[in-house]
């Protein structure tokens, strides 16, 4: 169920309802069933894959903890390590390799390979509850947190509905202490998770969906070959897509959690006023970013080792976070954008922002790295590389028609909103617009943003882009 689908608005009613009625343990057990439900209603048979995973890693936690040899443990930690990105790597990149090794065959000469046959469905957010297995292992086998006192309390925090299927990652040391701890209503929290909902669902159906529009008629030929404004229209709309719609599903997530009393880690911070690519990335899907910098990229050894070891460090973690986005080449092009990227900053004499800084100086760092991430998201959108260079070569060919000016209108009038609310939040602080103001007001906001999502939004079943990964 999709959370801007009124399924899920439903589902999620009757959750609240029941689940404050019930006392803690009874609430954990039934946010358990919940959540299998949920996971279930996409595909059941990756239910026990799942269930499996997720038992064989509270069991693996456990040994490590009570191991008393160094060797027994990093047998144990290698085992969980393996046996978690097998089962990722199996069902989410067999696919790349049939259709790379049949692509081999092609230019050989023997067609009529049957791919069919032998590929795979993604289990829907196999990603997502991965990274939360191994964050697990790791942080017992490092000595920062101790075992869930039960299967239940672990297994909650795996597959807990909100972030199950598209993150924000939670963080072991954040989110199973408060699935061990009794969960206390808050008014205020509830309508805070209210409005967080309210903002996600703006951001998705109104941006995002609309903004999908102009992208997919720009990517998918609508608009006639690549040309400059072809370009320009695919490369915009989608970067506000994308970030519309993760930004949006991420704000669901956090306002459903809190709901139910729980507390997500922020997952957005205005990414495209960075003034750098490392800052992008400090504010660009915060979980993975600084999952990908504690585990991937601190474990190959930072910049602890000079200037040549880093540079291949933040490469190397760009490029596996690129494959870990998909099982496609352009992904890991999107990836050796960044990581090329982020290395360049880091050889610049200055690479972060200094304290005297003008406001046209501010605006032009800020317009350079969104650009850089737009020619990034070229790849990260088009089918093949082939397409996205395709797409890069209107850059040089200049046909201008009639009906390129009411799509750059259309763009935007959906995309200038949330470039205002990002601005207001940067300058604010707040989680989201207006939280500061009295009640009243932010009751007015509610209903405003709700009866502009029934007026604008795009009433088309999109699916949230990284439901995919």
């Amino acid at each position: 169920m999709l959370f801007d689908s009124p399924v899920y608005i439903l589902f999620l009613i009757l959750i609240v309802i029941v689940y404050w009625r019930l006392d803690f343990r009874k609430q954990n057990l039934f946010l358990l069933v919940a959540s299998y439900f949920f996971y279930g209603w996409w595909d059941w048979r990756f239910l026990l894959l799942m269930i499996g995973s997720t038992a064989i890693d509270y069991l693996v936690a456990r040994e490590i903890y009570l191991a008393q040899v160094s060797r027994s443990r990093r047998m144990w930690l290698l085992f969980s390590l393996i046996v978690n990105f097998s089962i990722l790597g199996i069902f989410k990149y067999c696919n790349f390799f049939i259709d790379s090794f049949a692509q081999a065959l092609h230019l050989l000469g023997a067609n009529g390979i049957p791919r069919h046959v032998l590929q795979i469905v993604l289990p829907p957010g196999i990603s997502f509850y991965t990274f939360q297995e191994v964050a697990y292992i790791a942080d017992i086998y490092k000595g920062k947190l101790k075992p869930a006192d039960s299967f239940i309390q672990y297994s909650l925090f795996i597959s807990l509905f909100p972030h199950l299927i598209a993150g924000p990652i939670q963080r072991p040391s954040h989110l199973l202490p408060q699935v061990q701890a009794p969960r206390v209503w808050k008014s205020e929290k509830v309508f805070d998770g209210l409005m967080l909902i309210m903002e996600g669902l703006f951001r998705k159906c109104v941006i995002a969906d609309n903004c999908a529009l102009i992208a997919n008629a720009a990517f998918e030929g609508h608009f006639g070959p690549p040309t400059l404004p072809v370009l320009l229209l695919g490369m915009y709309a989608f970067a506000w897509q994308i970030y519309g719609d993760f930004s949006g599903y991420s704000s669901i997530a956090r306002g459903s959690a809190q709901l139910l009393g729980f507390h997500f880690m922020v997952n957005f911070r205005q990414p495209y006023l960075a003034e750098t690519l490392q800052d992008f990335w400090r504010r660009w899907h915060i979980s993975l970013s600084t999952w990908l910098r504690d585990y991937l990229y601190i474990g190959l050894g930072g910049n602890r080792n000079g200037k040549v070891q880093t540079f291949r460090n933040l490469m190397l973690t760009m490029l596996l976070g690129g494959l870990w986005h998909g099982a496609n080449w352009t992904f890991v092009i999107w990836g050796g954008i960044h990581g090329t990227g982020l290395a360049a900053g880091r050889m610049a004499p200055h690479h972060e922002p200094s304290a005297n800084r003008t406001p046209a100086w501010i605006w032009i760092r800020r317009v350079i790295v969104f650009h850089v991430a737009c020619v990034a998201w070229l790849f990260f959108r088009a089918a093949t590389p082939r397409a996205a260079f395709a797409m890069l070569n209107g850059i040089g060919v200049w046909l201008w028609r009639p009906e390129f000016l009411v799509a750059f209108q259309f763009l935007a009038v959906f995309s200038l909103p949330l470039l205002l609310v990002d601005l207001m939040l940067d300058k604010s602080g707040d989680e989201y617009i207006f939280q500061t103001r009295p009640f009243p007001a932010r009751v007015a906001i509610g209903v405003a943003s709700a009866a502009v999502i029934l007026l604008f939004g795009a009433n088309q079943a999109n699916a949230f882009i990284y439901f995919q990964f």
